[in-house]
């Protein structure tokens, strides 16, 4: 089984329901976690899919000819979301042959491109295996803050731009790692640091850079114990089992800022600012792709893919391995395969790969209801003015209002369509959405759109 990616193409969540002034002192995001106006996280200002209060007037309804403010052909391929700040869209691509890397700026207004430069080159990049679509050489989300855009791909490159001048103030091109099936995991920023996960087939580690300058603070090795060696499968002996894709989430759940991340056969809590692993929950599932989300205290995990993958919310505090101390709940199914969860008064909502919609108590884990909608789903889902929206690999989004009934809003289409039979060569979503004031910033396969009302 090929690994499953996109840890970046969805995914996170903060505790929902804190009073505005508390939100930067949990999510940890500092200066992104205050610009609730912009999108400088693929997963929003707060970092778990919520627009924030108090903003209304968003499109309910769309098409390709309605309420589409402006369209732009997107230069060669990439699956990274659009992230926005102060008037200017961020996205990556690449050369589908993974030769080269580009840095995209696009006007929010105008959808003008006004920044479309090549930062890295690879003179013989790894295929990302057998022609599957599920990832790309630029699958990895920029993130945002004031002045400064962040690019991350993987092992190829990472670079610090001005997001006046569009100039590079720092690059780094020496980070190992084989990814085998692509990067996926996106940057994250913490105080002074931006952190980079890297889970490959050969190493995995986290690091962190000084922000300013791009040298290395620290570095954590995985401490995962592998058990894998003396499968005799072809999977294993290159790697599948030790990747994975998912992006780490901030928050502090009452005891101090903690980096939450997913990796192959464990799920970890670190500390931030050192480096340092606090706690390890063990599992045997690989290439996990949601990022994880919070409730209350609790931290949920998807684990990946296997016999043993498992959706796990684990209690804040442990030391060591906390499977026997702190494990509130577990889950074998339902549960979401690649885009991440998002929690919305207590409840947990995901879309499965197999055309459901889910919401269960996220305290509990007790499974409230689940709806076919049809389609697949690799798009992290977005609440904004008292809705839901899904994104599918088909081009359609389902928009929900969250409540303990489902209770369906619209369904818009936007570039349907599938290739060969296989929706993840159409041209639907692949990439999360953004928000921008009152309007989408939407991204196919090979475009990008602003959707808004007149």
């Amino acid at each position: 089984m090929l690994s499953k990616v996109l840890g970046n193409l969805c995914l996170t969540r903060f505790a929902y329901g804190l009073i505005p002034s508390t939100l930067a002192a949990w999510t940890g995001l500092g200066v992104m976690a205050q610009q609730s106006s912009g999108w400088p996280d693929y997963r929003g200002p707060f970092g778990n899919g919520h627009a924030g209060e108090g903003l209304e007037g968003v499109p309910l309804h769309w098409s390709d000819e309605q309420h589409v403010a402006w369209k732009l052909d997107v230069p060669e391929l990439g699956l990274s979301s659009p992230v926005v700040l102060d008037g200017k869209v961020w996205l990556t691509t690449a050369t589908e042959d993974g030769h080269d890397f580009f840095v995209l700026g696009v006007e929010a207004e105008s959808g003008a491109l006004v920044v479309n430069q090549r930062l890295f080159h690879s003179d013989d990049p790894e295929s990302l295996g057998n022609g599957r679509q599920d990832n790309s050489y630029a699958t990895p989300s920029a993130v945002l803050e004031t002045g400064r855009a962040y690019v991350h791909f993987g092992s190829f490159g990472t670079a610090c731009l001005n997001a006046q001048t569009h100039e590079v103030i720092w690059q780094r091109e020496d980070l190992p790692c084989r990814h085998y099936r692509g990067a996926s995991s996106s940057p994250v920023l913490f105080q002074e640091l931006l952190i980079l996960t890297f889970d490959g087939a050969d190493q995995q580690y986290l690091i962190a850079l000084d922000k300013h300058t791009g040298k290395t603070v620290w570095q954590t090795k995985r401490s995962a114990i592998w058990n894998d060696e003396h499968i005799d499968n072809a999977m294993v002996r290159e790697g599948d089992w030790r990747k994975a894709h998912s992006t780490p989430l901030l928050a502090n759940l009452g005891e101090g800022m903690r980096l939450y991340s997913v990796g192959a056969k464990a799920a970890y809590a670190y500390d931030p600012a050192s480096g340092k692993e606090l706690w390890r929950l063990d599992h045997g599932a690989y290439s996990a792709a949601p990022r994880p989300v919070t409730f209350d205290d609790q931290v949920i995990f998807v684990s990946g893919f296997s016999r043993g993958a498992q959706m796990v919310s684990v209690q804040s505090g442990g030391q060591g391995v906390v499977n026997e101390t702190h494990v509130r709940w577990a889950l074998d199914n339902p549960l979401p395969k690649y885009a991440s969860p998002i929690v919305v008064d207590g409840l947990l909502y995901f879309a499965l790969d197999e055309s459901f919609l889910v919401c269960m108590e996220a305290g509990s884990g007790e499974v409230v209801w689940k709806e076919r909608v049809g389609g697949k789903f690799r798009a992290c889902p977005i609440y904004v003015d008292g809705r839901i929206y899904f994104f599918s690999l088909e081009g359609t989004t389902t928009v929900i209002k969250p409540g303990r009934d489902f209770h369906l809003l619209a369904t818009n289409h936007l570039e349907q369509g599938v290739v060969n039979d296989d929706p993840r060569r159409g041209p639907g979503f692949m990439a999360s959405p953004a928000i921008d004031g009152q309007a989408f910033i939407l991204r196919t396969r090979h475009h990008l759109y602003r959707i808004q009302e007149p």
